[in-house]
């Protein structure tokens, strides 16, 4: 057994000899180029031990070299031997640049189809075509050496009854066939976990933290369906609950069926698919169409029973967050000061307390101090979690998977007494939350157009975030969901009615603090006494924001009338949900009207 990273990289050097290849290129993603990555599928983490949510690796003969982005250059150095690996940025050093410095010309490299998308795979050929061979492999190098591979979790197939989502399968299948009908296609692959789920109104738990199954789909013009899952997974009432025209396959038959496509036109998302869809199709003579998945704008456009339960799942997530905060200010006071990891904790086992949480959305970020400046801080990948400290802030970035629901809340908590400087930037990131709370803005507005909203009052005093201002999110679903986001990114998606989207400005001082005010935001449709109706923001997220951090001389009446106005949402929607009179007294102080 290959239980070294030595040993695993010598393995693989090995293989390239047997092979007759310069390279082999291991990315963190897998065949469902999802966010997360299941562990029976943590390819890069089994290469080299990084355990980071983004990164790729190249093997040559004689040297590796390990790319992560800006959030991982301390947790690489710290997981991964030098000796063995150079660490490189991922953004401003791709791998495929080094390669074509460190492959000789006419060199091969190899890489496994199913773990890039159909767009990767188009620039990596234009890239190396001039002076490398691409070559791609048939099966995974890696797939081959991992003998302790872990099993992968196969969770119960969850009906979502009709009454639970909105609108019936069937519907939604006819719906989706009429736009892959109308983008010139026979049928479409559909390969986004949380877009097979979303159509024929499933969820499972295969992978942590996502509502998903693994598996694939191919929806044909008519309507049809045919579902790659495991059939013995299937429930006996599975044709029932979806309709006519779902058949399932087992997994082994997706390359079959994609081959009896030859001689049609197929829709493929080069971004959410990856490259083998492709390569497969064109090989069997089918013609491929890229374009967009079709459910992702009908998915993003939230219908009626989404929305209620969206704001129903926040308001018994406001309450768990209530009694975490003021569990957390009543330990402060007491002179208890936790470690991050005893404060995710905490705060999971809170809202644990609800029946209908089926996982976290995402991993907490539990980051207390200077650890906050690092703005996708992961307390379990440090040697020990860092301690909360008097005088300064915590910052806490969290979310539910309901059954109705999913939920993204960042909340930025005074310790003692913060600086004044702290207090000023969490002010200005607070005038930029606000600015985007207020906007309204015409139909067919793109979330770029919103984006300085957000950032203003930062750069006015000359500062700035490193990250988006706001990413969609999903029923029950992806925490992280397309097409929409609001940032710097010319994304050339509108928002609309319906989409769920976060509005989270932040600031973040180098190894001394980090802010980051975090709501979900639902778009809806206002009358107006001009020419047209407007969209707007609803705050769907109820919970306090901290006072504490707020100088209200620096805040105009608008939005102080707007902070005002949302503390007393929080209280009337909150209030009779919560028995303790200390959180209750707690809740009326945190959420107290302030004034100039």
């Amino acid at each position: 057994m290959l239980t070294t990273t030595e040993q695993r990289l010598t393995a693989i050097r090995q293989w390239l000899v047997q092979q007759n290849l310069d390279a082999l290129l291991v990315p963190h993603e897998d065949e469902y180029l999802g966010e997360y990555v299941p562990e029976h599928n943590e390819r890069l983490h089994w290469l080299t031990g990084f355990t980071g949510s983004a990164g790729v690796a190249v093997i040559t003969r004689e040297a590796a070299a390990i790319f992560v982005d800006g959030r991982y250059t301390v947790q690489v150095t710290k997981q991964v031997p030098a000796e063995l690996f150079e660490y490189r940025h991922l953004i401003n050093e791709p791998a495929l640049d080094w390669i074509t410095e460190r492959v000789a010309q006419g060199g091969s490299v190899a890489i496994d189809p199913r773990m890039h998308s159909g767009a990767w795979l188009e620039s990596a050929q234009a890239k190396l075509s001039k002076n490398h061979q691409l070559q791609i492999l048939d099966a995974n190098p890696i797939d081959e050496l991992w003998s302790d591979r872990p099993a992968p979790v196969l969770s119960d197939v969850r009906l979502m009854k009709t009454d639970a989502v909105g609108q019936a399968s069937i519907e939604k299948r006819q719906q989706i066939a009429e736009l892959v009908v109308k983008q010139g296609a026979d049928s479409a692959v559909i390969t986004a976990l949380d877009s097979i789920c979303w159509l024929l109104n499933i969820r499972g738990l295969d992978v942590s933290r996502l509502p998903v199954l693994l598996s694939h789909a191919i929806l044909h013009s008519n309507g049809n369906v045919e579902f790659f899952l495991d059939p013995s997974r299937v429930p006996e009432d599975f044709a029932q609950h979806v309709g006519d025209g779902v058949s399932v396959f087992a997994p082994q038959q997706l390359e079959s069926r994609l081959e009896s496509l030859a001689g049609t036109k197929v829709l493929v998302d080069p971004a959410t698919s990856n490259a083998w869809f492709k390569l497969v199709l064109q090989n069997s003579g089918a013609q491929v169409i890229s374009a967009a998945d079709p459910c992702l704008m009908p998915k993003a456009a939230k219908n009626a029973t989404e929305i209620a339960g969206m704001k129903a799942c926040h308001i018994r997530d406001g309450v768990a967050m209530v009694h975490f905060l003021s569990w957390l200010d009543s330990e402060v006071a007491k002179g208890n000061l936790h470690n991050e990891a005893v404060l995710a904790d905490k705060l999971e086992s809170i809202r644990r307390q609800d029946p209908t949480l089926m996982d976290l959305s995402f991993d907490t970020i539990s980051a207390a101090g200077s650890n906050a400046a690092m703005c996708h801080y992961n307390h379990e990948n440090q040697p020990q979690p860092g301690q909360l400290t008097m005088d300064s802030l915590y910052l806490v970035d969290s979310g539910g998977q309901y059954l109705d629901g999913t939920t993204d809340i960042t909340r930025t908590i005074a310790i003692g007494q913060p600086s004044s400087e702290m207090i000023k930037q969490f002010t200005l990131a607070l005038k930029g939350h606000i600015g985007v709370a207020r906007a309204r803005f015409p139909q067919g507005t793109r979330g770029f157009q919103l984006d300085t909203l957000a950032r203003q009052h930062l750069w006015a005093e000359g500062f700035d975030y490193d990250h988006g201002t706001g990413h969609g999110v999903g029923h029950f679903l992806s925490v992280h969901e397309g097409p929409a986001s609001i940032s710097k990114k010319l994304i050339d998606v509108p928002l609309v009615k319906g989409m769920v989207l976060s509005n989270e400005p932040g600031y973040y001082r180098a190894d001394q603090f980090g802010i980051r005010i975090e709501n979900l935001e639902l778009v809806v449709e206002q009358s107006t006494q001009g020419d047209f109706s407007v969209l707007a923001f609803e705050s769907l997220t109820r919970c306090p924001i901290d006072l504490r951090n707020i100088d209200v001389n620096l805040l105009t009446r608008p939005e102080l009338a707007w902070l005002n106005s949302y503390h007393e949402k929080v209280w009337q929607d909150l209030n009779l949900l919560i028995d303790d009179e200390q959180v209750k007294q707690w809740l009326r102080e945190a959420t107290r009207a302030l004034s100039h």
